[in-house]
């Protein structure tokens, strides 16, 4: 496979393309201290990773006054949190631009915090040829909808696309699409990624597309 005429890259947010994951890990930690979740996770936060906020908020906390209540405070703190790019991200979506490769964001993040996101990089989302956001789709990942969607808007067959991931939920998402998942390390860490991941990282600087188009030919 050649990815600069067969493929797509799909891409998570959090964790992937922007620092924020360690803020969201004090958010959602502050949030179930607060909150005590229905289900109980040793660590709440890392169970949650990659999941829709409605999925959260059905399985966590039920009820409409205590979602109310938990929205409430996510959306405070989300206000107040300041996104900037992980490195490897820019050189990487600027090599994909370069070589006209579809680039579509796949993010759990809903229709609020992507406007937070636009206040703070402008032009961040001009960078993709299309954005899924969790209004978008029915089911949350580890479900496959949001990446076989994002795969059906660039026209890619899912098993072309490389899906570029940081949780456990979102690798396994990528791998049932049938696509080809690079997971990044740091946020759960590369021994719970092996075995769902196709490739593992430690930053987006260590991929390298022509190495990726020389592994699929081989």
């Amino acid at each position: 496979m050649n990815p600069e005429s067969s493929s797509a890259f799909l891409f998570d947010l959090d964790g992937v393309l922007i620092d924020s994951e360690r803020e969201y890990t004090r958010i959602w930690r502050a949030i179930a201290e607060k909150f005590t979740p229905a289900k109980d996770e040793k660590d709440f936060a890392l169970a949650i990773k990659g999941q829709t906020l409605s999925l959260i908020l059905d399985t966590y906390f039920p009820g409409d006054e205590l979602q109310q209540k938990v929205t409430a405070m996510l959306d405070e703190l989300e206000q107040e949190m300041r996104y900037e790019l992980l490195p490897g991200a820019d050189r990487l979506l600027t090599e994909l631009e370069k070589r006209e490769i579809p680039r579509v964001l796949v993010t759990s993040s809903n229709d609020k915090k992507m406007a937070h996101l636009r206040e703070e990089l402008p032009g961040f989302e001009k960078r993709f040829n299309h954005i899924v956001t969790a209004d978008m789709i029915t089911h949350s990942k580890p479900d496959p909808e949001g990446y076989l969607l994002g795969a059906s808007l660039v026209g890619v067959a899912p098993e072309k696309c490389y899906v570029v991931e940081d949780s456990v939920q979102g690798a396994t998402a990528g791998h049932n699409a049938r696509a080809t998942v690079i997971a990044v390390d740091t946020t759960v860490g590369r021994d719970k990624l092996k075995g769902i991941a196709d490739i593992v990282i430690s930053t987006l600087d260590e991929i390298d597309l022509d190495r990726l188009s020389e592994i699929h030919n081989q």
